[in-house]
């Protein structure tokens, strides 16, 4: 790198095959560095994983069922590439989606590298799938009958969809980063990546843990900070050596410390997110302090180490080395190769631990009980008062209603320190709709919304017409778009990509009014009369889901109605209302239908959840609650309506005013004179017949 700073670039340069660099930027040495810090790191994984599987037994056979040497060996080593594959697709991608500039040859390499790591990723998956297969059925894959029996675990058992749907997700990914030319492109290549890992959190310890939503959303946090942060550190490291650099003219030049600057702050994020989530999955995993004596709270305790050593290593790194990259950038690459490998070593120990057999039975026990079906210890008989002391914390919606609280009164304050006004109305908004989102998710309404319809009714009569109008009425993009600083270097920061969204085709489309309001009410018979609301009580996924489609139907709805915030066209107030009305209507309609309605909803669920209970006679509760507790929000919606239009026939009033003010009246003037002129030819008498000849 030293020796070419100082060179002309050449007016034609020759565009390499790795993100069209110039054969200087990324040459020999480069490359050579990049293959050695990838085999030391692969070696490092391989040499953790299997020194740890060895001191806890994972590699002895079992008494019962040994699936043979090629599996015990062979599926931890292509779980380790697996994990290392899927870190660097999605650092890759998420680098290049928002970290870099574009178009840049350190963009293009990072996409590349991401997408060809998702390559690799689709191959070790399948490689895990077949393998994993086979120490299930405990059969060779070239015995009789193999082909059904493998067949069938990847359709019908749990573990197998899910390594069958990673594999899929990881093709998809591999195949849109490939073909990416935009950060558009490599965004959704990111996203695809990240989805690919969420049915990992479905299998494994997870699966069987008698905390089954905290073990999945736990688990589901791991993996995404892990892979962000380890896939993000090598994307920065693969891409160092271009930086400074333009290939082409049109192309822009990255600078290694705001890239290294960046990528901190992710990787910070990330750290307090493996540290989160690590500590909830070894509370669930370990059962108590006595257990860290085992052989997996060995491995727990090692990981811990290697978790605080890694995050020792960041703070050094962003008080010592981070102030010299522009005069020494090689110590960079010294210290985040050598922070990459213990990386590795660290994801190594992480599939060992997977390997090994946890303290706490995974089995919860009662097969076909109530805690069996639910995932968790079933609350006591509902009550007044246990609707509002009951708890059923869920991980993904505290992270989220936590998380957005906190960043909208951090940006409050951000405005205020620079002397910018900000609605003390609309805080209040926001920070009501953040705690009611608590109480819907994680309260007494989630604690019983999966025993009862007319529990399960009010919770949803509250998550999609109660808290969406107030975080609306806080107008949330208003105060990001004010608080977030734009970026002047080409990449796409967090305000680059809101605005991206607000002004999308696509959210165009689903704020049209029609659509929102169809989106609103319509998904209400497609859901509750179809096998989606069976699915959505049974599986952690399908209620997770569920809970993200009200949330946002209902606040694309409200913002039609309601919204302050920058987004598509809004119709007039009077067409406001009225759409408002035939939503009410149609809800009535749908409270009435379940008032007499005599056949069940997800019968087969609430019969094994809640047996003996008069079910219809709660289904129509539930009824009742649609049809009258539903129209409470949707009533103040309807006078929120009218304030808005109210205010706005004010604004419009002091606009003429100011505008007659300037111009003297003239537009008045004007308008008096035609009635004048109107008049007066209304008062002329008509001709007769003779003037007319």
């Amino acid at each position: 790198m030293a020796e070419t700073r100082g060179r002309t670039r050449p007016e034609n340069p020759r565009p390499s095959r790795a993100g069209g660099a110039t054969a200087s930027a990324g040459g020999p040495r480069s490359s050579a560095a990049a293959a050695a810090t990838a085999a030391a790191a692969l070696a490092a994984a391989c040499a953790a994983l299997l020194v740890a599987l060895a001191a806890a037994g994972g590699l002895a056979p079992p008494v019962l069922g040994d699936p043979g040497p090629l599996v015990r060996y062979g599926l931890p080593l292509a779980r380790t590439v697996h994990d290392l594959s899927a870190a660097v697709a999605v650092g890759g991608a998420a680098v290049a989606a928002l970290l870099l500039p574009h178009p840049s040859p350190a963009w293009s390499r990072a996409v590349r590298a991401g997408a060809a790591a998702a390559g690799a990723w689709t191959l070790s998956a399948l490689l895990v799938l077949v393998l994993t297969a086979v120490d299930v059925i405990g059969a060779a894959p070239g015995a009789p009958g193999f082909g059904a029996q493998f067949a069938q675990f990847a359709q019908e058992l749990d573990l197998g969809r899910a390594l069958l749907v990673t594999t899929l997700l990881a093709a998809a990914a591999a195949t849109v980063g490939a073909a990416a030319t935009t950060p558009v492109g490599a965004a959704w290549a990111a996203v695809l990546s990240v989805l690919a890992l969420l049915p990992l959190s479905l299998s494994g310890h997870a699966a069987g843990s008698a905390s089954h939503q905290t073990a999945v959303n736990s688990l589901a946090l791991h993996l995404v900070g892990v892979t962000l942060w380890v896939g993000g550190l090598a994307a920065v490291l693969l891409v160092a050596p271009l930086t400074g650099r333009r290939a082409r003219e049109g192309e822009r030049a990255v600078d290694l410390g705001v890239l290294a600057g960046r990528y901190s702050t992710l990787a910070l994020w990330c750290f307090a997110a493996v540290a989160l989530s690590g500590v909830l999955n070894a509370s669930v995993r370990l059962g108590g302090w006595s257990a860290l004596a085992s052989g997996y709270g060995a491995l727990v305790v090692a990981k811990t180490a290697a978790l605080v050593l890694l995050g020792a290593l960041g703070a050094w790194h962003r008080r010592r080395t981070l102030p010299l990259l522009r005069t020494s950038p090689r110590s960079f690459g010294r210290v985040a190769a050598g922070e990459l490998v213990l990386m590795a070593a660290a994801t190594g120990l992480g599939v060992a631990l997977s390997r090994t057999p946890t303290p706490v039975a995974e089995d919860v026990p009662g097969v076909g009980s109530v805690d069996e079906l639910l995932g968790e210890s079933a609350p006591p008989p509902l009550t007044a008062a246990r609707w509002f002391t009951e708890a059923s914390p869920d991980l993904l919606w505290l992270l989220v209603a936590g998380g957005a609280l906190a960043g909208y009164l951090l940006g409050v304050r951000r405005l205020r320190r620079r002397g910018d006004r900000w609605s003390a109305g609309r805080t209040a908004w926001w920070v009501a709709g953040c705690l009611a989102l608590l109480f819907v998710t994680s309260g007494g309404p989630a604690a019983y919304g999966r025993l009862s319809f007319s529990a399960h009714m009010l919770q949803h009569m509250l998550l999609t017409m109660a808290v969406p109008p107030l975080l609306v009425l806080g107008a949330p993009v208003t105060l990001a778009l004010r608080v977030l600083a734009p970026r002047r270097d080409g990449s796409r920061g967090a305000r680059e990509w809101l605005l991206a969204v607000v002004h999308s085709r696509y959210l165009a489309l689903l704020g049209h009014p029609l659509v929102a309001a169809a989106l609103f009410a319509g998904s209400l018979v497609v859901f509750y009369y179809s096998p989606l609301f069976e699915l959505a009580l049974r599986t952690h996924v399908g209620h997770e889901l569920m809970m993200l489609h009200f949330l946002g139907t209902g606040y694309l709805f409200s913002s039609v109605l309601v919204g302050v915030d920058p987004g598509p066209h809004r119709p007039a107030h009077p067409l406001r209302l009225i759409l408002l009305l035939a939503t009410m209507g149609f809800h009535a309609f749908f409270g009435v239908a379940l008032m007499q309605s005599t056949q069940l909803l997800a019968g087969d669920w609430f019969t094994q959840v809640a047996p003996g209970a008069d079910l219809l006679a709660d289904q129509r509760t539930g009824g009742d609650i649609a049809w009258g507790i539903g129209e409470v929000p949707t009533l103040l919606l309807v006078l929120g309506v009218a304030v808005g239009w109210s205010r706005s026939d004010t604004r419009e009033n002091r606009r003429r005013d100011r505008a007659a003010d300037r111009d003297g009246g003239r537009d008045l003037a004007e308008y008096n004179a035609m009635l004048a002129r109107l008049a007066e030819h209304d008062a002329r008498p008509a001709p007769t017949p003779t003037e007319e000849r």
